[in-house]
């Protein structure tokens, strides 16, 4: 299911958070613009990657530009968004940061109950199953790594949980951003590996496989991996919030934006060009040494493991705004000592929170498809519809007609990817059931 659920990582990992903004809770160490900038590559260099020769196979060269276009249009909403946590001082016109995070956006334009709940909602789904993805993701390629081994897809990923639970320990965001770029570094491996394969088959590569149709069929489920995949709003207003530096703020997404669209089309492009009509869905099914395969699934997997702490983080900082902050504010006390240590309960809770995530990967019935399915929804609504709509409310007296019409040229586009999104994971998802695979 690596394909259906690639969309759900960069849905997921898709979004702008409302987790703890600097000075509150364990997430007041502020990043530098280079820190911030793994945390968003790492949000949107997800695990997609091995499914993007598929969609040049469905979508040719359309799918390369859709690989470009749709950067710019995440950049866009990732600027516009952050643009609404500032409003001109009165007395002196210079721009002052009077919100915080996603959801105190939200209460502006939907109302202080409504759009504060309706956005925590949207967000903590998008994180926890963000999360839960690459619990899975890791159990279906070390099960593919090992496939005589006795060891079934659902043991690898309590065996990969072993390796999560420290993360209960995370106290900053500067902590992830460290793990963020091993994260990179990873990726970049894997990179190199693959298309190093790729450059020793020059010679025979398919330069006229490469075509303007579509296959319309296969295509709209190959672009949604590719919308999704540069998904990383959730996160941006913390970002923000955090970095030493916030002017450098714009330069940071650009530059890491420019370098995921060149990543992107790039290893489309070269990994179809030779293997060609033999494209598989999952690029490493295409390399046919065994001990090849392994080597890049071991890296993959390493990867996944570091991808987790982002969304994992912000999912927890999410729940405690929400509910751990102490009375009057929230039912329950902090989870954190007044000198930014975890409390022991708060450390259960926030293990627990991993556990939760390793228990609902092994045993909840096509939960890589369901994903899928409630991630068009939230996805394309957290990073596409409201961040425009939210621009549109907040700014709309300063734009111009050009800035009002691409707003809702976005908008358009979000409802269009939101329901081919839903209605190809709706019917992967009753097909599953009728066919009654396990996962």
């Amino acid at each position: 299911f690596l394909p259906l659920t690639s969309s759900r990582q960069g849905s997921v990992a898709s979004e702008g958070s409302s987790f703890v903004c600097e000075g509150e809770g364990g997430g007041g160490s502020k990043i530098d613009e280079m820190q911030a900038a793994w945390n968003v590559t790492n949000a949107i260099q997800g695990m997609f990657i091995v499914s993007l020769p598929f969609a040049v196979l469905h979508g040719g060269y359309w799918a390369i530009i859709a690989m470009v276009g749709i950067a710019y249009i995440c950049c866009y909403t990732g600027k516009v968004l952050v643009q609404c946590l500032y409003e001109p001082d009165p007395a002196t016109g210079e721009l002052v940061r009077v919100r915080d995070s996603y959801v105190s956006i939200a209460k502006v334009c939907f109302g202080p109950k409504l759009g504060a709940r309706a956005v925590s909602m949207a967000q903590l789904i998008e994180l926890l199953m963000t999360c839960i993805l690459y619990v899975v993701v890791c159990g279906d390629l070390l099960a593919g790594t090992y496939p005589q081994g006795s060891l079934d897809s659902r043991s690898w990923m309590m065996f990969v949980g072993i390796f999560l639970l420290p993360m209960g320990f995370l106290k900053s965001l500067k902590m992830v951003s460290l793990l963020s770029f091993w994260c990179t570094m990873s990726h970049i491996v894997i990179n190199v590996v693959i298309l190093g394969y790729c450059l020793l088959q020059i010679g025979d590569w398919g330069w006229s496989k490469v075509r303007w149709s579509i296959d319309f069929e296969n295509f709209p489920i190959s672009l949604g991996v590719i919308v999704f995949s540069y998904t990383s709003q959730i996160f941006l207003p913390t970002l923000e919030g955090n970095m030493i530096d916030r002017s450098k703020f714009n330069w940071m997404l650009d530059w890491s934006h420019i370098a995921a669209a060149a990543f992107k089309a790039g290893f489309g492009y070269i990994c179809f060009l030779t293997f060609q009509n033999d494209t598989q869905q999952v690029i490493t099914n295409n390399l046919h040494s065994q001990g090849f395969k392994g080597l890049v699934n071991f890296f993959l997997v390493i990867k996944a493991i570091l991808s987790y702490p982002l969304p994992y983080y912000a999912a927890c900082e999410l729940l405690e705004r929400n509910f751990f902050r102490g009375p009057p504010k929230t039912k329950f006390p902090p989870i954190w000592h007044l000198d930014g240590e975890l409390k022991v309960w708060g450390l259960g809770f926030r293990v627990g929170v991993i556990v939760s995530t390793i228990m609902m990967a092994c045993f909840i019935p096509h939960f890589s498809i369901l994903m899928g399915f409630i991630g068009s929804f939230t996805g394309t609504m957290l990073s596409f519809i409201w961040p425009c709509y939210f621009h549109l409310k907040i700014k709309g007296h300063l734009l111009d007609q050009k800035e009002m019409a691409k707003d809702y040229i976005i908008i358009g586009l979000g409802v269009l990817f939101g329901v081919i999104g839903i209605y190809d994971s709706g019917n992967a998802l009753i097909n599953a059931f009728e066919i009654g695979l396990p996962f």
